[in-house]
């Protein structure tokens, strides 16, 4: 063998030393500043000690919360100051129909554009916009999202009064007003109708009240990769290829330090045709007033601020639990109707052996109350499973491990194991929930009865469609149960989810309800469920209902169906199968109680079903054509139109500046600052991941220059 002399060696190593720490250096060094510039613009550290005066000089914020007023300018932000939220939801039967009215006040004497997102139920029908300035309304109108931003934004740049809603999610908007005079008062006012809850035997009306921080997976894109009807936002983070809108759904927060704002009213006046046993708010406090025999009049306690969202339950006396209701109205010459029927309760059936799969969010933003909410439910679960079961645990933050290769006996002590492990979990990191599905998803034994699937999780990706996927494609012959945690779980994500894997949604949104939320899943867990349910229609009509596909049926949850016609029919009839036996039911339809706002329940119904197309078929432009002529024969906001209002008459001349403002908004109750954002915003992104990559890249080219080095030192001199 041919040796080089040895100061060609040491020359020739030097180099290898000096290219392995430069590499190395240059590597880690790139991702430290890589995890700076993404998690920078997050202002979560460099809010920490801002004063008021410095809040006017916040770069790249957004606000996903109810009452955030966002004023967007060509060099700086600054705070706009919220006067107050007022909510009135009138609920009729099962019909709730909401005015959201937003107060704020330009405090300055320049004019102003401003950028306002919020939160809505996610099966919200929003129909109306009015913008009031002064004593001007302007109506909002529909029109194609393109075009009603294309509309909205030449108004703005000819100095008129315009305002824009659109929808980022089904259950978050954004409304953008232009030309807001100096210290002129502008009232946002959203009209909505959506169907009230009803399972258990219980009613209940959600109205939410703040949107968590959305982690926000995948490679940041350009503008100009960015996809028709998705526009740039004034959001900290970047858009990804897998969160193409992550820029208009990633909020600046207050630090809790920093006091609370936005303070919020709630009115609701309920006529539930029938006597009550009782009835609540989950989460505050509220004065309740008798009004008629089944009228009630109920308000939030005052200095309420928008921190968790607002729930209201209700329970009927035992001999009044409704069995079915049907609702109709005619509306341009169609009939509409909207069916609740309640199935005979079935008996528990044989009790079989199940392989569970339990799977823990413990990132970032499950910190606090809510980490201490899913541990809780998590140890009442496992003390559920019996001998002949089979079980494992999956947690998962920015990583995700199994506490098992694969599911186990239920044993004394693989039930030490799981509780030992269960107490010792930390919510930390990122919400890479991706991995941690699929992990569940997977089939890993032969074990070929009921598989059921219970994940606990706030929800707060801003990657769902994505999910979905997964669900729908992965789900094999196992069913989904989620379980929201948290003052404000991402409740489109869960719903849609449970939906998706043939399950059902679980809400906990304190430690003093796990008991009582966890008893409920495992009751339904535990009786036979109403599958392969069909719906046919008497008199041979045409009718056109939604959801075509009813999903199956757990105990205590009623059958919903929201129909179009050109008359209604008689009757309805419904079959199935429970425990491997038939099951018949009809029900007359004639004669039920008229209400207004029915033809919008089903338009926004058809609405999210052609959606779930959208993601799954190749007659992309066909089904978003079918959602925009929907929408836009019913008024409606959806992803592919928006209600925008203009004014005709310029109100700002153009030798005026337009500038702009921004306003931070509060942390979810519960939550903990620190770790959601501290110095790397773990549940933000995944730059805690990138930083670990970093510095193994710099040991890696240290180890290298160590390694390169005795070998110079072993090999130079041998002959």
């Amino acid at each position: 063998m041919k040796f080089q002399k040895p100061d060609t060696i040491i020359s020739s190593s030097l180099h290898c030393i000096c290219a392995g720490f430069i590499a190395g250096t240059l590597a880690g060094c790139t991702l430290v500043l890589l995890v700076m510039l993404l998690s920078a613009p997050a202002g979560a550290t460099a809010m920490d000690d801002m004063t008021a005066d410095d809040m006017h000089r916040i770069e790249n914020p957004a606000a996903v919360r109810q009452g955030t007023l966002l004023f967007k300018g060509e060099q700086d932000f600054s705070v706009a100051p919220i006067l107050k939220t007022d909510v009135q939801i009138n609920v009729t039967g099962m019909i709730a129909r909401a005015i959201v009215k937003q107060h704020f006040r330009n405090p300055d004497t320049t004019w102003k554009e401003g950028v306002y997102v919020f939160p809505l139920p996610e099966d919200a029908a929003v129909d109306h916009l009015r913008m009031h300035i002064g004593q001007r309304v302007i109506e909002g109108q529909i029109q194609e999202r393109q075009q009603a931003r294309k509309a909205y934004e030449q108004a703005r740049s000819e100095g008129k009064k315009a305002s824009l809603i659109e929808q980022e999610r089904p259950n978050i908007f954004t409304t953008s007003v232009a030309n807001v005079g100096p210290h002129e008062e502008i009232v946002i006012e959203i009209e909505y109708q959506h169907v009230v809850q009803y399972d258990t035997g219980s009613f209940r009306l959600r109205f939410p009240m703040v949107v968590a921080p959305r982690y926000i997976p995948g490679r940041p894109v350009a503008p100009k990769e960015i996809t028709v009807n998705t526009f740039e936002g004034t959001g900290w983070a970047i858009d990804t290829d897998q969160v193409r809108d992550a820029s208009r759904i990633t909020p600046p927060v207050l630090h809790p330090d920093q006091g609370k704002i936005n303070p919020v009213n709630i009115e609701v006046h309920l006529d539930t045709g029938f006597s009550l046993q009782h009835i609540t708010s989950s989460y505050h406090n509220i004065d309740i007033k008798q009004e008629s025999e089944t009228g009630y009049r109920l308000t939030l306690e005052n200095n309420t601020h928008a921190d968790r969202d607002f729930e209201l339950v209700w329970k009927p006396e035992p001999d009044k639990q409704p069995r079915a209701a049907f609702f109709s109205e005619h509306k341009n010459g169609k009939q509409y109707g909207l069916i609740m029927m309640l199935p005979p309760e079935q008996t528990r059936g044989e009790v079989l052996n199940r392989e569970v799969i339990f799977v823990i969010d413990t990132s970032g933003s499950m910190s606090g109350t809510s980490i201490m909410q899913a541990k809780a439910g998590l140890e009442l679960a496992l003390a559920e499973l019996k001998p002949g079961d089979r079980f494992n645990i999956i947690q998962f933050n920015s990583y995700t491990e199994l506490l098992f290769q694969v599911p186990q006996p239920v044993t004394h002590q693989s039930l030490r194991q799981a509780k030992n492990y269960v107490r010792n979990l930390q919510a930390q990191g990122g919400t890479e929930m991706a991995t941690a599905l699929q992990a569940a998803l997977k089939q890993t034994s032969e074990h070929t009865g009921v598989r059921q699937v219970i994940f606990l999780t706030d929800g707060s990706i801003g990657n769902e469609d994505a999910l979905f996927r997964i669900i729908r494609q992965q789900l094999g012959n196992s069913r989904l149960f989620t379980v929201g945690i948290g003052s404000a779980p991402n409740s489109h994500f869960m719903s849609r989810a449970a939906e998706f894997g043939q399950g059902t949604y679980t809400y906990i949104g304190k430690v003093e309800e796990v008991q009582e939320k966890m008893q409920i899943l495992f009751d339904k867990l535990q009786h036979p469920v109403l599958t392969d349910i069909r719906t046919t229609w008497g008199d041979d009509l045409a009718v056109e209902a939604w959801p075509q596909k009813i999903p199956d049926l757990y105990l205590g949850e009623p059958l919903l169906i929201s129909l179009e016609a050109e008359a209604l029919p008689e009757n309805l009839h419904i079959s199935g199968m429970v425990s491997n036996s038939d099951w018949h039911s009809a029900m007359k339809l004639q004669g039920g109680k008229e209400q207004t706002g029915i033809s919008v329940l089903w338009a926004r119904k058809k609405i999210a079903a052609l959606m779930d197309q959208l993601n799954s078929r190749t007659e992309q432009d066909e089904v978003r054509r079918m959602i925009i002529d929907t929408a836009m024969a019913h008024h409606l906001v959806s992803k592919f139109t928006s209600l925008v209002a203009i004014d005709v008459t310029p109100a700002r001349v153009r030798e005026e500046i337009l500038k702009s403002q921004s306003m931070p908004v509060n942390l979810p109750a519960g939550w903990e600052y620190e770790k959601v954002f501290g110095q790397l915003p773990q549940t933000a992104t995944d730059a805690e991941l990138y930083l670990i990559r970093g510095m193994l890249l710099l040991i890696t080219g240290l180890l290298l220059a160590v390694f390169s080095r005795r070998y110079t030192r072993r090999y130079a001199f041998t002959v």
